[in-house]
């Protein structure tokens, strides 16, 4: 008979607003802690001199965390123009210095350039593995840090202020793997300078934005208390734009147990409207829930079925 997990069954999301100072893992650590939660998540990292939504998922909310990582996310933050940092923000080392300070309109004639489909190559203070090692990790022991560009996807990008010659004020909305050290890096060479991130705030990932989020601090003060599950939302927050169907007690226990449903000619209507004209129904994916909303499975639509692939178990642990 295998151990019970520690902690407690909860399930679903918590949307903290997280300060500055601390890592992501920490404040995933503090809000396990404040719900006792069995199992806990994130849906893309935070640096520790960052603020903003930090979307953290407990218990089978965890299943859902790839797509919160795959949607757009809003960014809002301050370049400083004449310093590159080996970090590419303001935490790390100046590495080379420049007089020349961009103009506003000289910005704002380079930002189309910004936009759309960019190469970029991330920072070397980064979480991303190299031969198994986080890649700060090694930039932090004075190792030398070689990482290949990718391609990222820049929505929009807006000029907010410049705030005097030395610091200017951005919102970009970005696709996933988005780096905006690396953005304001290689925007302030495209300008003739250097530049790095000086403040950072993360506004919005997916469904998840600033303005439903909680400090830190007050999910703090309800450590181990009920008031802290008002703040706890749905599994299905998560899967905005995912088609939805509520299926029957029979279908949903068949789906539980992993076997396929057919599916009927009024659900894939329903499915139908959610997806663009001239969209690809095979291998749609669709979120099913029982009819009093609780989550059952993610599947996929195949050759006239309802295929499971990600189920939801809210067992005791």
């Amino acid at each position: 008979m295998g151990r019970r997990k520690k902690g407690t069954p909860v399930h679903g999301w918590v949307v903290l607003d997280k300060p500055q100072g601390i890592t992501s893992t920490q404040a995933v650590a503090i809000v396990k802690r404040v719900f006792d939660a069995q199992k806990a998540g994130h849906a893309g990292t935070l640096d520790p001199m960052a603020t903003g939504v930090l979307a953290i998922a407990l218990g089978e909310a965890t299943k859902t965390v790839p797509y919160a990582m795959d949607a757009e996310k809003t960014y809002r933050f301050t370049a400083q123009w004449g310093e590159a940092r080996d970090s590419d923000d303001a935490e790390g080392a100046v590495t080379a210095t420049s007089s020349h300070r961009p103009t506003p309109q000289e910005i704002e004639k380079a930002l189309p350039g910004f936009m759309g489909a960019l190469r970029q190559t991330p920072p070397a203070y980064s979480a991303i593995k190299v031969e198994g090692a986080r890649a700060y990790d090694l930039a932090r022991e004075g190792e030398a840090v070689t990482l290949e560009p990718r391609t990222v996807f820049i929505h929009s990008a807006e000029l907010l202020a410049v705030v005097d010659p030395d610091h200017a004020e951005f919102e970009i909305r970005c696709g996933k793997g988005t780096y905006v050290r690396a953005w304001v890096r290689d925007l302030g060479l495209a300008l003739g300078t250097f530049g790095h991130v000086s403040a950072l705030r993360r506004t919005r990932v997916g469904g998840f934005c600033a303005a439903d989020a909680i400090g830190l601090e007050t999910l703090k003060g309800f450590m181990h208390s009920p008031a802290a599950f008002e703040h706890l939302r749905p599994i299905a927050t998560a899967l905005d734009g995912i088609p939805a169907l509520a299926v029957t007690g029979p279908d949903a226990v068949r789906l539980r147990s992993g076997n396929p449903i057919l599916i009927r000619a009024n659900q894939f209507a329903r499915i139908t409207e959610a997806v663009p004209e001239g969209g690809d129904l095979q291998g749609l994916t669709v979120f099913c829930s029982t009819g009093e909303g609780e989550p059952v499975a993610l599947v996929a639509l195949q050759a006239g079925e309802l295929r499971p692939f990600r189920v939801f178990n809210f067992g005791t642990g």
